[in-house]
């Protein structure tokens, strides 16, 4: 099974090693924008630099596509790709306008290859063991969900321009969680609010770097997300759920498993993991794998089109709850 990498940035290189990792796939293109960018990434795994989407796409040995580019060309790489008819994975958000979303979908409609949005916290393995318990019905109706995630630094002022913001960008995964998590699909009430209180400057850049999010879903569980982009103490993600008969939850992970009591302190741990890379590498292989399943026995691919769609909603309804200060209702369907 070949694949093509789209952008050789962070994202596109770690897809790029887990693609050459595994035996069950080749590595065939990168395709960037900056040909230069895209040579250095190709040799290190022996597959072709490119700078043109269309040959790269018309070569029918190509299987499958890794779209990790730019946002701003996500939309428009998966309608060529699936006129291509290739399956696909593309990192989040599809787009940063629900419009564009939208017409993207009906524009795919009926296609019969995987679809997967780069959610790939699904696949770390305390999360599902969550996502598990609910399903085995260990803690009965869920009641209410809380999310605690909290990025150790913020990003570069030049990303923060372009990424969205804060509920686009950082909190998207959250939303995923959420609406996984609960199994909810229907409608939505969502209230956010939002602040600068980290850098002044984020907020000059219209932007916002700690926000909280409170979402009644059809199912009447609630769910409250918490966000901030500065935690001094490590990267910091945390999920509960809260049932009719117990609670489940996803904790941290520290650097080390040793736990320390002395006259200095009792219960003294290590610090968490420094950043998502650490926190959440192991996702991306996972999530390969599963991909390459749904293309080698057509079972159904996770997180879908829709998922990402749907947590986009959610991302705009938290954006104008923010702004005009009222609740969104939201409908999921």
């Amino acid at each position: 099974m070949k694949f093509c990498v789209f952008g050789a940035g962070r994202m596109g290189a770690i897809h790029a090693g887990n693609i050459a990792a595994t035996d069950r796939a080749t590595l065939g293109y990168i395709v960037d924008t900056n040909l230069e960018r895209a040579n250095t990434l190709a040799n290190k795994y022996g597959a072709i630099a490119s700078i043109d989407c269309k040959n790269v796409l018309a070569d029918p040995s190509v299987n499958a596509v890794i779209i990790a580019s730019a946002t701003d060309t996500h939309a428009d790489l998966i309608e060529a790709s699936v006129r291509a008819n290739k399956a696909i994975i593309c990192e989040k958000p599809i787009d940063l306008s629900l419009e564009r979303v939208r017409t993207c979908e009906r524009a795919i409609a009926g296609f019969d290859k995987p679809v997967m949005i780069g959610f790939q916290r699904r696949f770390d393995t305390t999360h599902r063991a969550v996502r598990q318990a609910i399903e085995q019905g260990e803690i009965g109706a869920v009641e209410s969900i809380s999310i605690t995630s909290r990025d150790p630094s913020p990003p570069p002022y030049e990303y923060i321009k372009t990424s969205g913001g804060q509920f686009f960008d950082q909190m998207i995964h959250d939303f995923d969680l959420a609406l996984w998590m609960s199994g909810a699909s229907g409608n939505a009430k969502v209230f956010a609010m939002g602040a600068a209180l980290i850098d002044p400057v984020i907020g000059e850049l219209g932007d916002t770097d700690s926000a909280h999010v409170l979402i009644e879903l059809e199912t009447g569980a609630f769910c409250k997300i918490e966000c901030s982009r500065r935690s001094n103490y490590g990267y910091d993600q945390r999920v509960e759920v809260f049932g009719a008969s117990g609670m489940v939850s996803s904790n941290n992970l520290h650097t080390s498993a040793i736990d320390r009591w002395t006259m200095r302190g009792t219960g003294i741990r290590s610090m968490l993991q420094p950043d998502f890379m650490k926190r959440y590498l192991p996702c991306y292989a996972t999530e390969l794998s599963v991909f390459i399943d749904a293309i080698e026995n057509g079972t159904p691919i996770e997180p879908n089109f829709v998922a990402g769609r749907r947590a986009l909603q959610l991302a705009e309804a938290a954006h104008q709850s923010k702004m005009s200060g009222l609740s969104v209702d939201v409908n999921l369907a």
